[in-house]
């Protein structure tokens, strides 16, 4: 009888520890955006809460070689802006404190604000990233944001945006 209760304690264990991994984790399916809407996917974008902040971790492929600046946005919406700007409905990036400011994912701005990917020659993003200042909590009802170019945490976030994902 003993080895049949501790059997089943390990498997509750088991099943427990499965379901609160899938729990600490969510993603999003990235597409390209246009004046339209989205078009064809390039891939997910995973996150799990880490030690030290939220890892952000690529599976990305067709995507133009170099960094590129990536942005956690207000809204769960890729489709145009009202003015016509791809993915413009997704807002800008998540400002909690309204500092109003753009310092990267290190200074004291726009929580949004993450590291560059780095996009590889074959034009693929497997290389994850940690974004120290995010919680899971902070990603709900959010869009992942993709720019055509790298951000410099200062005047350029990035330029125009390229891949959006509603994070779920």
């Amino acid at each position: 009888m003993n080895k049949i209760m501790t059997g089943l304690g390990v498997a509750i264990t088991i099943v427990c520890a499965s379901v609160s991994a899938q729990e600490s984790t969510v993603s999003a399916t990235m597409n390209v955006v246009t004046a339209t809407g989205t078009a064809e996917s390039v891939g997910t974008v995973s996150f799990r809460q880490g030690e030290h902040g939220v890892i952000i971790e690529p599976n990305l492929a067709g995507l133009t070689p170099g960094p590129l600046g990536a942005h956690v946005h207000q809204n769960p919406d890729c489709g145009p802006g009202a003015d016509g700007t791809p993915a413009g409905a997704a807002g800008t990036h998540i400002d909690p404190s309204s500092t109003g400011k753009h310092e990267g994912p290190y200074g004291q701005g726009h929580l949004g604000d993450l590291p560059n990917l780095t996009v590889e020659q074959d034009g693929t993003v497997k290389i994850p990233v940690q974004a120290p200042r995010l919680k899971m909590a902070d990603l709900t009802g959010r869009s992942f944001m993709i720019h055509a170019g790298k951000d410099d945490y200062s005047a350029q976030p990035g330029g125009a945006r390229k891949y959006c994902g509603l994070i779920k």
